[in-house]
């Protein structure tokens, strides 16, 4: 193919629509159709990454393989597609402001006055072609965070504006708005997505694709008076109900031949449409499946996008076993001796959830040693696995003292630490292991099982490690250390083989299953939970 071709997509109304749903959408279907595509993120905050945010704030931080801290739609562009992002696929505000600034400190402008336009602007514009010009995709699709209207916006709106100019019939925009139900008046009204296109006019941004989000079927008149009220072609207004799953999404956009539209208005042959055949197998698995499994999620944040990752990585996995996982979130901070069997009964599996600081940690670990002493599967993750190594020490070892240097810097047990060649770097802000590292896992293990081979890669983001000073004690007390980092033997995974599935990792799974590939940690964690449930069942009625 030619030129890289540029889709932006904005949205109006009201925050929280879907736009990395209907990004990830399209992107699928392009590739579908053979094109290569890639999806990125701008986002008008002023951090220069979501890293320091609070999840109740902004939702799971997402880690990319290349170690950048991202917005959490970055998720969904990767599941959907199974791509693979990177730093440049998500750009902040204050990434850009960052950029500028350097760049006049060094003198790059030669005593010019910056301004937001054109030099805030050139700079989103040059983020946005870096995609095309570097790897040469055939699309580029770049979702602008936020609504029309947003401040913060502002100068991302311009740059999109100025490209559209530049690029011609290479760049289109898609709109996706609200349209709302009034149930007193039994209507469906289209004015605010007529003020919010008409707020994009007045920027200079005529959208050539409205996509519409909403509650109830909109019918053909609808449809009608949005087209004739916002200047768009009536093929071109699709509506986005509100389904079952997500990854129906892509299939109700190819039905309605959104793909075929953006094709056509990019002068560009349409060609058949696309089967989708692996995908349509995974939806008509997951609805077929009615058994439910229930897996409590012990952490901190009562939020269901602060673990985004995990509860759509264990919904791949109940899909691929046939069966549908049912997620019960247990408040750590809340969780005490005294009530755990309570919070965790009827639970097939538990997953101990990442985290930082010290907040519900204790909770954490009451959890890890029910469910331990219970054998009820457990998946510890990042902090979770921490937690896990801690109670292990605690209770079994006999260092009833032991915790990480995170918590209780005076420790005398610090089963977990910051290593001594990590120490040296803190002053320079390089402490934290972030992005991809290999693995060599133990032949032999329920991991390795999993797996399938002894050499992986997986995400990481966390500060803290394993102290292998103690690796000795807890393999001869029948923890093992089953994942190794090649490089700096750090211990990547540690499990009790004695038990159904007790399993803790260093490094955060769930940043890699995708739709169609779905994480063997996961898939083999939902199996151990769904033969505890049977089990359980069959032992209940035999008494």
């Amino acid at each position: 193919m030619g030129e890289t071709k540029y889709i932006f997509v904005t949205g109006g109304v009201a925050s929280s629509l879907g736009k990395g749903i209907i990004s990830s959408s399209v992107g699928k279907l392009l590739q579908a159709r053979g094109y290569n595509i890639t999806i990125q993120k701008f986002d008008p905050y002023i951090n220069i990454d979501p890293g320091t945010l609070n999840p109740y704030e902004h939702g799971e931080c997402y880690v990319t393989v290349d170690g950048q801290e991202t917005d959490l739609d970055l998720g969904h562009y990767e599941r959907f597609t199974g791509i693979q992002t990177t730093r440049a696929n998500n750009i902040t505000t204050g990434r850009i402001y960052q950029s500028v600034i350097e760049k006049e400190r060094r003198g790059d402008y030669l005593g010019k006055t910056i301004q937001v336009v054109p030099h805030i602007t050139d700079e989103i514009k040059r983020n946005i072609k870096l995609m095309g010009k570097k790897y040469k995709f055939d699309f580029v699709i770049t979702e602008i965070g936020g609504t029309v209207g947003d401040i913060e916006s502002l100068p991302f709106l311009e740059a999109i504006r100025q490209l559209r100019w530049e690029l011609g019939k290479d760049a289109i925009n898609l709109h996706l708005t609200y349209v709302p139900y009034l149930a007193a008046a039994k209507e469906l009204k289209t004015k605010p997505t007529q003020t919010s296109v008409k707020q994009l006019q007045s920027l200079g941004i005529q959208p050539d694709i409205l996509v519409l989000r909403t509650e109830h079927e909109l019918n053909a008149d609808i449809r009608k008076k949005v087209a004739h009220f916002c200047n768009v072609d009536e093929e071109a207004v699709i509506q986005s109900l509100d389904m079952p799953s997500i990854y129906e999404v892509p299939l109700s956009m190819q039905a309605q031949k959104l793909d075929a539209i953006i094709l056509r208005k990019m002068n560009m042959p349409v060609g058949e449409t696309p089967q989708l055949g692996p995908w349509r197998s995974f939806l008509d698995r997951r609805n077929k499946a009615t058994e439910i499994v229930h897996i409590a999620l012990v952490g901190k944040y009562d939020l269901q996008d602060a673990y985004k990752s995990i509860l759509e990585s264990l919904a791949h996995a109940g899909t691929y076993n046939d069966y549908k996982v049912k997620t019960h979130f247990v408040n750590s901070e809340k969780l005490t001796r005294e009530n755990v069997e309570e919070q965790l009964k009827g639970m097939a599996g538990v997953v101990i959830c990442p985290g930082f600081g010290q907040r519900g940690t204790e909770g954490k670990i009451i959890a890890a040693e029910y469910t331990r002493t219970h054998d009820i599967p457990t998946f510890g993750i990042c902090l979770g696995m921490q937690m896990m190594v801690i109670e292990f020490a605690r209770n079994v070892l006999g260092y009833v003292d032991a915790n990480s240097r995170e918590m209780d810097e005076k420790t005398p047990h610090n089963v977990i630490d910051i290593m001594e060649e990590q120490k040296n770097i803190t002053q320079m802000g390089g402490t934290m292991r972030l992005g991809a590292y290999d693995c060599d896992v133990r032949e032999g293990s329920k991991t390795f099982e999993a797996y399938g081979q002894k050499q992986i890669s997986e995400r990481h983001r966390h500060r803290y490690e394993f102290n292998n000073q103690y690796i000795k004690e807890y393999e001869k007390a029948g923890m093992q250390c089953v994942g190794t980092n090649p490089d700096s033997n750090l211990v990547e995974i540690v499990e009790i083989p004695t038990l159904k599935w007790y399993i803790g990792t260093q490094f955060h799974p769930e940043y890699s299953s995708t739709v169609l590939k779905p994480h063997p940690l996961f898939l083999s964690f939902v199996k151990a939970a769904i033969e505890n449930s049977l089990s359980t069942k069959k032992q209940s009625k035999d008494k």
